[in-house]
């Protein structure tokens, strides 16, 4: 699959575009009632596009329902712009679930995206819900190293905007890169992903999704 000539130009305009969307404050009621995680994987050598979303209750964390969706993939990976990628598939997903949740947490970038529009972004300005983005490794920015124990945070700054947090969600375990998606404010962003990480580096409904898409397939970093 080869990129059309110029789309990664109009690719790239419109996520400039939509960038000015993002509401960076808190539209949730606190505590919220149900929290999804989303993911996607590439089986068939990428020619295929699955979303998992798995529902659950927060913050009790009791699993209510899960749902996938596969497609098939319209667009080659281009660096900075998977979330075009993805987002039928995911938006698909939770459609199929038996009711929306209140706040998701997606596999992925943010606010902490060098368009400042990764796919958690991307997906809760498509769908007006509450997004997190938990990016397992760093898109951009230069970090601080949080401490050791679980619980320990620390800033993340590019070239001088405060664009998430460094979380250690288990000891000794490498930290995740948290950001604003949409209508959640950063410090609702970190407390959100420490409440549903329990035993495990990664949220329990982003962990549940990552299983249900299928971890054995070809994963590209958001």
């Amino acid at each position: 699959m080869r990129t059309k000539p110029g789309e990664t130009t109009r690719l790239i305009a419109r996520q400039r575009e939509l960038a000015g969307r993002v509401e960076r404050e808190d539209r949730l009621s606190w505590p919220p009632r149900r929290v999804a995680g989303v993911d996607c994987a590439f089986p068939d050598g990428g020619r295929k596009t699955r979303a998992a979303a798995v529902l659950y209750r927060f913050p009790d964390l009791e699993y209510l329902a899960e749902a996938t969706s596969e497609q098939a993939t319209t667009l080659p990976y281009i660096p900075g712009l998977l979330s075009f990628r993805e987002l039928p598939a995911i938006v698909d997903a939770l459609d199929r679930l038996p009711e929306l949740p209140d706040v998701v947490l997606c596999d992925g970038q943010g606010l902490a995206h060098p368009r400042r529009f990764g796919v958690a972004c991307h997906l809760g300005v498509e769908i007006g819900l509450p997004t997190v983005g938990v990016g397992k490794s760093r898109l951009c920015g230069q970090p601080d190293e949080p401490g050791h124990d679980k619980g320990s945070i620390a800033p993340l700054f590019d070239h001088g905007e405060d664009i998430g947090r460094v979380v250690r969600t288990r000891t000794g375990v490498r930290p995740l890169y948290v950001s604003v998606g949409h209508r959640v404010s950063l410090p609702t962003a970190t407390e959100l992903v420490l409440a549903s990480s329990t035993r495990y580096r990664l949220p329990e409904p982003i962990r549940a999704a990552d299983r249900l898409a299928g971890q054995s397939s070809a994963r590209c970093s958001r």
